[in-house]
C-alpha cells in the first residue's frame, strides 16, 4: 500500500520551449501603448490567445508601473506570460514570473514594431537538414499551426481566423484567408506562397502587412511575399 501511495504522489517535470511574442516597451509608456493601439486597430484580435513576454530592459519601470502596464495590456486582450530584462520582487503577486535564458534572434527594425518579435522566444534552428511540415487537410478557423524548425506546406486552404507560423517558408496550395507568418526563427530568406490570396495578415520575421495595407489587385490570385531589405514585398505570380 505504501509503495502504491508513493507512485501516486510522484511528479514528472519536463522542460519545453514555446513560441511567444516579445514586446519591448519604450518610454514614455503612454506613447508606446498608443502605438500598440494603432497596431491592434489594424489587426483586431491578432494577439488574442497568444502568449506574450515583456522585455523591460529599455523601460526600467518600478514594480507599480510594471503591474499597471500588465493590467493595461490585459485590458487590450494581451496576456503576459512573463517578464525579463529587469530585477523585481518575485513574490509580488501582481507581477508575472521572471523569464531567464531565452534565446534571442537579433532583428534590425526601422521603427518600434510590437507585432513580430516572435523570433525572440523561438528555439534556435538546429544545424541539420532543413525540416518541413506537410498538412494535407484544410486549416480551419481558430486553428493555429506553428512549426519553428522549418517550412510549412498546406495542401488545402487556410480559413479566416486560422494562422500558420513557420521558422522557414510557407507554401499554401489553396486559398489563404487567415494569417501567415514565415521566418519566425529569424530567417530573412523565408517566403510565403499561396495559390489564392485573401489573407488577413502576412508577416516575415519582424515585418508585416495587414489586409488593408495590401493592394486589391493582388487578391483572389496567386502571390508570393518576401523581404527586400526592411520592406515586405508582395507580387502576383502568373
Amino acid at each position: 500500500m505504501s509503495s502504491l501511495l508513493r507512485q501516486r504522489q510522484s511528479l514528472t517535470f519536463r522542460a519545453r520551449s514555446y513560441t511567444a511574442f516579445v514586446f519591448t516597451p519604450q518610454p514614455p509608456i503612454a506613447d508606446w501603448l498608443a502605438l500598440l493601439d494603432a497596431t491592434l486597430e489594424r489587426s483586431k484580435g491578432f494577439f488574442a490567445g497568444h502568449p506574450v513576454a515583456l522585455d523591460l530592459s529599455a523601460a526600467q519601470l518600478a514594480p507599480d508601473a510594471v503591474a499597471q502596464l500588465v493590467a493595461d495590456l490585459a485590458a487590450r486582450n494581451v496576456r503576459v506570460l512573463g517578464i525579463e530584462g529587469v530585477e523585481l520582487d518575485t513574490g509580488d503577486a501582481r507581477l508575472p514570473p521572471l523569464l531567464r535564458g531565452g534565446r534571442v534572434q537579433d532583428v534590425e527594425l526601422s521603427e518600434l514594431d510590437p507585432v513580430a518579435e516572435a523570433a525572440a522566444a523561438a528555439p534556435a534552428p538546429k544545424k541539420q537538414e532543413a525540416a518541413s511540415l506537410l498538412i494535407d487537410s484544410p486549416v480551419r478557423s481558430g486553428q493555429s499551426v506553428a512549426f519553428i524548425e522549418g517550412d510549412v506546406t498546406v495542401l488545402g486552404s487556410v480559413a479566416s481566423g486560422a494562422e500558420i507560423i513557420a521558422g522557414g517558408s510557407i507554401h499554401i496550395y489553396g486559398t489563404l484567408r487567415g494569417q501567415a507568418m514565415a521566418g519566425a526563427a529569424g530567417s530573412r530568406r523565408a517566403r510565403i506562397f499561396c495559390q489564392r490570396f485573401e489573407a488577413e495578415l502576412l508577416a516575415i520575421g519582424a515585418y508585416y502587412k495587414t489586409a488593408d495595407e495590401i493592394e486589391d489587385s493582388l487578391r483572389r490570385g496567386p502571390i508570393q511575399a518576401w523581404l527586400d531589405g526592411n520592406n515586405l514585398r508582395i507580387s502576383a505570380m502568373n
